[in-house]
């Protein structure tokens, strides 16, 4: 009920419609049992003529309630009907029809209002989590599956809209359709519902074993459905590399092995889950069946209840099987419910590292320098940069050189707080980043990164991305100076095309001046360039590097690069070893050192 009562939160907004379905469900649950209640006048007045009443009875009291109504039903019944028996027929005929029309029309609207509610608390469950996923630190997709976070957000979010949410809709219709049932059915005959009774318990004990398992079996079936998504989603992205190596077969295998396990664990739960309904029936059906037993013995050997009563005692009898069935199985629904929703509350509740202080410094300009001071930094155990500093002045342009793993791409994750520095301290103007709003930030700052990150959309909403107000002339100089107008224009619609997923209908060249021109576009003080050409043809770089020498003028860069003919004209070149400086000056100054940067320069000349 933990879970139940974090996911009721989201109720909250909506609570009007729970209000306005408790009242109708009120209503329903009252009809439900007076529509059978109204069978005991038609058979006295129709089937037994010494209960026929031709006097108004007179109202004595509410220990006399119903003897009163019986008897007050009974006289409006023969005098309406007089010698003309049919006449009396429709008249309980048509009370019956219009209670059970009210039964089912306040059912409707209860209905109704609990649609508000339920598709409501979805909506904000799902929008809640998106915003938790994009306030995330990337740190924490390096540890999850995406296809394990697509399935909390789909499958997880129905499950509990299913299973919880449904359980609104029988909390209070159910009880009180068995509780106004039961308290007509003790106005009848109180020894015959105390009988009852006996068998409740042990209905309720055989049905609460059924389902002690089904929260285990469930969080294994959701489990596994995050697992087989996140197959699809790797598949659907490696594709070229999986059919170049041959590899069909063995993914093949990984995902029928996946299917095959969701197949078992869905089996065990649903039979379980399927057991409780022909248990709760039969259950039922032993329960009417004792009591036509010792019902019948009253009416037939003991003569203590009335042969009308018993038929419309049945008659409510049965009324309660059909609650009471719903009720063993939104008992399920919460147990299958509380795997889903612990799942998709995993990461509602996850606490973000890179969290911001209260009343945040809004910067909005770059006055005078960026500080990398005395910061060390790890992923996991061992430190990417140690003890590492780096002053980056106004308008200057700082590049960052190295092997693989030597921490280039680490700084530029560091400087954009994507993570945060576990010892120093990283500084604009004086001010500690960590406390700066993360928009304001970001917002001086502009990336691009290797890997061009594009978005199934229009080749002008791609540019327009960090800038929503971008006017079309904005867009198509910020394209100009990409070198990327011409390529647009000779697209089908042009900045209106539509460029696939990831921007797969553009050449490499193509998408990575698009990112060029999205960095250009937003016009940050800031430029951070993380190897932006080293995954370009030759044709492809001459234009993109044109593209970032445009970009660079007048604006301060820090550049990560690869290929070291890219950064000839840095003003302060950084050579970086294992997280720490082993050089740095300019192109010409660290040539005459033959030290580490003439090696890899030497090294790529060879190539």
């Amino acid at each position: 009920m933990e879970y139940f009562k974090k996911i009721l939160r989201f109720a909250k907004p909506y609570s009007k419609y729970g209000y306005l379905n408790i009242f109708f469900n009120i209503l329903y649950a009252l009809f439900s049992a007076l529509s059978f209640a109204a069978l005991i006048p038609m058979l006295d007045v129709l089937f037994d003529k010494s209960k026929k009443v031709f006097k108004e009875p007179s109202y004595t009291g509410i220990g006399h309630l119903k003897d009163y109504l019986q008897e007050y039903i009974n006289y409006r019944v023969t005098a309406y009907s007089g010698d003309d028996e049919m006449k009396g027929l429709l008249l309980v005929i048509g009370l019956i029809l219009v209670l059970f029309l009210l039964k089912n029309l306040f059912n409707y609207m209860a209905m109704y209002f609990i649609t508000f509610l339920r598709n409501g608390v979805l909506k904000d469950i799902r929008n809640k989590l998106y915003q938790k996923v994009i306030e995330l630190p990337i740190s924490y997709y390096s540890e999850k599956r995406k296809g394990d976070i697509i399935a909390r957000i789909t499958s997880d979010v129905l499950e509990i809209q299913h299973s919880f949410l449904s359980v609104l809709e029988l909390i209070v219709r159910e009880p009180l359709t068995i509780l106004f049932t039961i308290l007509i059915m003790f106005g009848i005959s109180m020894k015959l519902t105390l009988f009852v009774f006996i068998f409740i318990p042990v209905a309720g004990m055989i049905i609460s074993r059924i389902g002690k398992s089904l929260k285990k079996k469930s969080d294994d079936v959701q489990r596994e459905q995050g697992e087989f998504l996140s197959i699809i989603e790797e598949t659907l992205g490696g594709l070229r590399v999986i059919k170049a190596f041959n590899s069909e077969s063995r993914f093949q295998k990984t995902f029928t092995n996946s299917t095959k396990r969701f197949f078992n664990f869905s089996n065990i739960l649903l039979n379980r889950q399927n057991l409780a309904s022909p248990t709760g029936e039969f259950l039922g059906i032993l329960v009417i069946g004792t009591l036509l037993w010792f019902g019948g013995k009253m009416v037939l050997v003991d003569q203590t209840l009335d042969a009308s009563s018993f038929i419309a005692y049945m008659g409510l009898a049965y009324n309660i099987l059909t609650p009471a069935k719903s009720i063993s199985k939104a008992s399920y629904g919460v147990k299958k419910g509380n795997a889903a929703a612990e799942r998709v509350l995993e990461v509602l509740e996850t606490e973000n590292p890179i969290s911001e202080i209260t009343d945040p410094v809004e910067k909005n300009g770059f006055d005078s320098d960026i500080t990398l001071k005395n910061i060390s930094f790890k992923y996991e155990d061992e430190y990417v940069l140690k003890n590492f500093n780096l002053q980056v002045t106004k308008g200057s342009t700082v590049a960052l050189v190295g092997q693989s793993g030597s921490g280039k791409s680490t700084i530029a994750n560091l400087v954009t707080r994507f993570y945060d520095v576990n010892e120093g301290e990283i500084s604009i103007d004086g001010v500690d980043i960590r406390n700066m709003s993360k928009k304001s930030l970001r917002g001086l700052m502009g990336l691009v990164t290797q890997d061009s990150i594009l978005f199934n959309d229009t080749v002008k909403n791609n540019i327009g991305l960090g800038k929503e107000d971008a006017t079309e002339e904005e867009i198509i100089e910020a394209a100009k100076i990409a070198n990327a107008h011409d390529f647009i224009m000779d697209l089908p619609e042009g900045y209106n095309t539509n460029i696939g997923d990831s921007g797969n209908k553009l050449s490499g060249g193509q998408k990575q001046r698009l990112s060029i021109a999205r960095a250009v576009l937003k016009n940050p003080p800031i430029m951070i360039l993380d190897e932006a050409t080293s995954a370009l043809d030759t044709e492809s770089e001459r234009l993109v590097q044109d593209a970032l020498e445009k970009m660079m003028k007048n604006r301060t860069s820090i550049v990560i690069a690869h290929r070291l003919s890219t950064i000839q004209n840095a003003d302060n070149i950084i050579v970086l070893k294992k997280g720490e400086i082993v050089e740095q000056g300019t192109h010409s100054e660290l040539l005459a050192k033959k030290g580490t940067y003439k090696k890899l320069v030497d090294m790529q000349t060879l190539v």
